[in-house]
């Protein structure tokens, strides 16, 4: 249905009256198309205006908005690198204010001797002038009158785009909103308000909710501070009332309903998308019951050479009870480095057999496939379990033999990599699958093994510690068994932030651990550097690591190689090679991040270290002090770092939680470069923060379960808008798309 100005939902943006073909190809760079592409394309930000200030009226550590003319500017460069522009205003009225930004050059270039700018930040004194840091600034065209008192959207922009260019082509489409179709049931957003109101009221005492912090109002990142959540409680809103205030707010307060209505329909809509799938994957099929009596359960446990920590006895138990029932095990073990998440998998799949069934682990890389096979073996070595290595290497003759034991069921346990999901592998009875490092396969890939004709349990492990948020998003239908606890006798691993100049002191502290019967990691993040500059500094690669070290501090030493470039037998034979002792020192790339267990290896050097995230560090650290010998991990960042990446690692060497670390890297690095680029279970949000929404994030999990428990295809007259959001935007990723 057209609207009254001639144009509807699907219009071209060239073709909406007052955007045209010039505006249209450059929103069209930030993906936008159709009209309703821009009605639903969201301010990042707000730029929060107050009434202008005099300087009279300015007050230190206060925030304040000023009007006034550019009269000088400055760039500086500092010794340590650092760069700062200052612009200084004279404030109409009286008085001067100077506007600085530190390592942002650009800004230079925005302003010209004469222009009139809206300033908008915390006032602070240099001790000679007023200034504001980072301020906010709308720049005025000559004859331009200042805007009213009223917050400002700030949107995300591309090269030769302008806040005023988006301002008006949104104005052009604005008077869409009243066709937009409602999407949230007014019983959910009753729901939901009241549980919110609840929540802010359990929060606000204590402060801890981000609901109700804010380091600015024109931040954007928490959606109330103290005074918006206590002059005026969230809501809700109706479709059409949140998008007319999502971009034309009359206040900061009205800003922040419109975001948390969208902030909530997008973390509901997912949440409504895995509780359909968990419910699907519960439902649709039954599994085989595997129960573990006490003789069994005995049996198994005397095969550990150890005594289980309390959270390994609470999550077997958790194990037990859900593959005892005939509805799927759907179970995520995550587990903080060095936990013994190994010992689950090995007791899952132990029952299984126990039982008649087969089990399968699968792995994300050969190399860990193998070390686990070799594992099993030993450890199994005096039972009649048959154990059998599956990856791609295999070929010929020898996978053809090995695939009809499997389909006969002469094997009781297969390990493999993602061998184990192709389309020639069937198993005679297959009764679980362990997937270790799931978050290495993705949504589509896990979705892809629940396609066979039985339907096994599923233990999924990881032993990257997944913050919160991503857990619920990521491994929604799954249940989750966490482990903190180490084994007793394990030492913390004492880690170091190199300095200048301390590099041949760590050396020779190397050199003297290897002599003593140790061994040693050196990691380098790259497989080789990208220029000759590189190679021979710094920023040099694991292969011209191992040339340097081999030929110089290290030369006395049997120093070894391996990344990912090599095979999966040379990979394997280096990795042997220093599991035996022949190899005193592996140089290596990130590829021994996970699962690599050399109890003798008691020191790790991290070269380039800044260029790693929080939890990938944590991963490798957890590769040394794994026996009874005391670890050591020095850092080795860049010397052109920052201050606040330099503050990162230091934070990382004093924090050996990996839970905590996870969180914090959450914030600092997103979702997407936490878990890698190439996580297809990853939705992409539009709006919502995974890293700030913890508590939207509960609420609409909450909400979401409680209307799937009641009506689990959305079948419901009331559902069916819900259920045509659900179906469009995750349905074909997350395997229901059925259901409509």
């Amino acid at each position: 249905m057209a609207s009254p100005i001639g144009i509807d939902s699907k219009t071209p943006l060239q073709l909406v009256p007052g955007i045209g073909a010039q505006k249209a190809s450059l929103l069209e760079r930030l993906g936008l198309r159709r009209a309703i592409d821009l009605l639903f394309f969201f301010p990042r930000t707000y730029q929060d205006v107050q009434p202008w200030s005099t300087a009279l009226e300015l007050t230190e550590n206060t925030r304040a908005c000023v009007l006034g003319t550019v009269i000088d500017m400055d760039s500086r460069f500092g010794f340590d690198g650092r760069s700062s522009v200052g612009v200084l205003l004279e404030i109409e009225g009286g008085g001067y204010l100077r506007c600085v930004w530190y390592n942002q050059p650009f800004r230079r270039e925005q302003f010209s001797i004469g222009r009139r700018v809206l300033a908008t930040g915390v006032v602070k004194s240099s001790g000679v002038a007023l200034q504001m840091r980072h301020p906010e600034v709308l720049l005025l065209a000559d004859g331009e009158e200042p805007p009213p008192a009223k917050p400002i959207p700030i949107y995300p922009l591309t090269e030769g785009l302008q806040q005023r260019n988006v301002a008006q082509s949104m104005a052009a489409v604005i008077p869409l909103i009243e066709h937009v179709e409602e999407a949230l049931p007014l019983e959910v957003r009753e729901r939901a308000a009241q549980k919110l109101a609840f929540m802010l009221s359990a929060t606000s005492s204590s402060g801890n909710s981000t609901l109700l912090n804010s380091e600015s109002a024109s931040v954007g990142l928490p959606l109330f501070d103290g005074d918006l959540a206590a002059s005026a409680p969230p809501k809700l809103l109706a479709i059409h009332d949140a998008l007319r205030m999502i971009h034309q707010p009359e206040t900061m307060i009205e800003a922040h309903n419109a975001r948390l209505r969208f902030i909530f329909q997008e973390l509901f809509v997912l949440q409504l998308a895995l509780a359909m799938h968990r419910h699907k994957t519960q439902y649709s099929k039954p599994a085989p019951s595997i129960p573990s009596n006490a003789m069994v359960h005995a049996r198994i446990l005397k095969r550990f050479p150890f005594d289980l920590t309390g959270d390994q006895t609470l999550a077997i138990e958790d194990i037990r009870r859900d593959m005892a029932r005939e509805i799927p095990m759907n179970r995520l073990i995550q587990g903080d480095v060095g936990t013994g998440k190994t010992a689950l998998a090995q007791y899952a799949m132990l029952s299984a057999v126990a039982n008649h069934y087969q089990a399968a682990m699968m792995v994300p890389t050969e190399l860990l496939a193998r070390q686990h096979h070799r594992k099993l073996c030993e450890q199994l070595k005096d039972s009649k379990v048959m154990i059998e290595l599956l990856v791609g290497s295999i070929s010929g003759k020898d996978k053809r033999e090995l695939l009809q034991r499997i389909a006969i069921g002469t094997v009781d346990i297969v390990v493999g990599t993602q061998a184990l999901i192709g389309e020639h592998v069937e198993f005679a009875k297959l009764g679980l699958l362990v997937i270790d490092e799931q978050h290495r396969f993705g949504v589509e890939q896990r979705a892809s093994l629940r396609k066979s004709r039985t339907v096994p349990h599923y233990l999924v492990m990881t032993a990257t510690p997944i913050p919160r948020t991503l857990a619920m998003t990521v491994f929604g239908d799954l249940d989750v068994s966490i482990l903190r606890q180490r084994p007793p006798g394990q030492s913390v691993v004492q880690t170091y932030v190199s300095e200048p100049g301390q590099q041949e002191r760590w050396w020779k502290f190397v050199l003297e651990q290897v002599h003593s019967g140790r061994q040693a990691f050196v990691v380098a993040p790259r497989v080789e550097a990208t220029s000759e500059e590189d190679a021979a500094g710094e920023s040099a690669g694991a292969i011209q690591q191992w040339e340097l070290l081999s030929q110089g501090p290290l030369a006395e030493l049997r120093v070894g190689l391996v990344h990912g470039r090599m095979d999966g037998d040379e990979k394997q034979q280096k990795l042997d090679d220093f599991v035996s002792g022949k190899i005193q020192v592996l140089v290596a790339t990130t590829v021994i991040e996970v699962g690599i267990d050399v109890p003798n290896a008691s020191v790790m050097t991290i070269l380039d270290a800044d260029r790693l995230g929080l939890a990938q560090l944590h991963q490798l650290r957890g590769r040394v002090g794994r026996g009874r010998f005391p670890g050591y991990v020095c850092l080795f960042p860049r010397s052109d770092i920052g201050d606040e990446e330099l503050e990162r690692l230091k934070l990382f060497a004093s924090n050996h939680d990996g839970f905590a670390l996870a969180e914090l890297d959450l914030k600092l690095r997103g979702p997407g470069e936490l878990l890698g680029t190439r996580q297809t279970g990853l939705p992409t949000l539009r709006i919502a923060d995974l890293s700030r929404d913890a508590e939207i994030l509960q609420l609409a999990r909450s909400i979401a379960c409680e209307i799937i428990a009641t009506d689990p295809l959305l079948n419901l007259p009331e559902h069916a808008k819900l259920r045509r959001q659900v179906v469009a935007k995750h349905g074909a990723t997350l395997e229901i798309s059925d259901v409509g």
